[in-house]
């Protein structure tokens, strides 16, 4: 089922007296357009006048007010399509972030609720829904949660419903919440600096040494570091732009694309947040010099066999590496250096803790990491179980090693201790 979106944008109405139709009461409500159309919608069915006469006041209420629903009957399942769809699919760059909202809409909302009207549905419904779910699962529970805000939120937007009955549903009290701005670094997840150290060494002679460097150092996503190019960055200023990743676009198939190609494809970023420019530490910026020149001696021996595109992680034909090239030599590394098993995603975790635990603003580190709110840097890094036993001391050579130079750090922490991290939507 498709809407028609500009149904909701009329700028003028006219409500008509209670009248008989076909042998009970109602009336009509005139909808009209800035070019000039009108489209009337028939209130009817009222047993009597006096019914017909309350229903007409309440919306003439709901028209002054600004919740006139303009669409009606329209069921769950037709409008969590149109949604994800209109909505999400154009609002996400991740085909993951999208496959998630559809897979919530498709194996738990439609087939509890899809068959009836999206108008019926109060806030009792709502705490079933999710006191059901959690049975099942408190981290599907979660998620839907999370989709029934923001489906119902755009429904609200659109005049698909008057009102939400999203709004105060919380998960059953079983479900704890996870503690807010509460600091604390897990070192079940987290690097020591030494252990850093040793990874950065002895990932000099293997194909993700960039790779290593990008996450532990930059706190670059997988996507995005398997995305940066040579142009993103800027050698006079020595910063770098994230202004993509490779991955799936969402809605297609394997055979629409050149063979290997699938998860490959330049998409946009995980949210608006994620478009930034970080400084680069010495370190890695050396790392990308030398990385540039053997690229170059790649070009030139490879000849026409050799893929321009201007990746800095690649193949020696210039082909962009996939999304697990990483996982073997990764896991690899941990156990020649006898360092923990913790995963790819774990190195991004230790760049955030070491910048948290060195008193940096935490809207700072956000706008590094590319989140769309603070909350989330210390939600999704601060963990309270284990503390890093590490002093900001002993993390002070690390970091003066890998980022940039005192004054830069200084400006860094002033231009973004006042940055406002917007929150997007779909982030609750």
């Amino acid at each position: 089922m498709r809407f028609d979106l500009n149904l909701q944008k009329f700028v003028d109405w006219e409500v008509k007296g209670v009248m008989q139709i076909r042998g009970k009461y109602g009336y009509r409500v005139i909808l009209k357009y800035m070019d000039g159309t009108e489209r009337t919608q028939q209130k009817a069915g009222f047993v009597s006048e006096k019914e017909a006469n309350a229903s007409r006041d309440r919306t003439l209420g709901d028209l002054y007010s600004g919740k006139y629903v303009v669409y009606e009957n329209v069921r769950i399942k037709d409008f969590m399509e149109f949604w994800l769809e209109e909505d999400i699919k154009n609002r996400v760059g991740s085909s993951e972030t999208y496959d998630t909202y559809r897979g919530m809409v498709y194996n738990h909302i439609i087939p509890y609720m899809g068959s009836r009207k999206i108008s019926e549905i109060n806030r009792g419904d709502v705490q079933k829904f999710y006191n059901k779910k959690a049975e099942y699962s408190v981290s599907v529970a979660r998620l839907i949660k999370t989709v029934m805000n923001v489906s119902f939120r755009y429904a609200v937007d659109k005049r698909v419903i008057a009102d939400n009955p999203t709004i105060g549903v919380n998960l059953p009290k079983k479900v704890a919440k996870k503690p807010y701005h509460t600091r604390y670094v897990d070192g079940q997840k987290t690097l020591t600096i030494e252990q850093v150290q040793i990874l950065l060494e002895a990932s000099r002679d293997t194909p993700i040494h960039m790779q290593v460097l990008f996450n532990v150092l930059m706190g670059l996503r997988r996507r995005e570091i398997n995305g940066v190019k040579y142009s993103d960055v800027d050698y006079i200023n020595r910063t770098l732009t994230i202004q993509r990743q490779l991955g799936k676009v969402i809605n297609t198939n394997k055979e629409d694309f050149a063979p290997k190609t699938y998860t490959k494809q330049e998409v946009r970023l995980k949210t608006q947040s994620s478009y930034r420019t970080l400084p680069i530490p010495d370190y890695v910026f050396e790392a990308i010099l030398e990385e540039r020149k053997v690229y170059e001696k790649n070009r030139s021996r490879r000849g026409s066999q050799f893929k321009d595109y201007g990746y800095i992680c690649c193949s020696n034909y210039g082909r962009p590496r996939s999304k697990d090239f990483h996982w073997k030599h990764y896991k690899k590394l941990l156990q020649d250096n006898n360092l923990p098993d913790i995963r790819w995603h774990d190195l991004r975790s230790t760049f955030c803790t070491i910048l948290l635990k060195n008193d940096f603003n935490p809207k700072a580190v956000s706008k590094l990491m590319g989140h769309a709110k603070e909350l989330i840097t210390m939600d999704v890094y601060g963990d309270k179980r284990g503390i890093i036993a590490d002093c900001v001391d002993e993390l002070q050579p690390f970091i003066d090693e890998v980022l940039p130079g005192e004054d830069d750090d200084e400006e860094l922490k002033t231009e973004n201790i006042d940055v406002v991290i917007q929150a997007e939507d779909y982030l609750v």
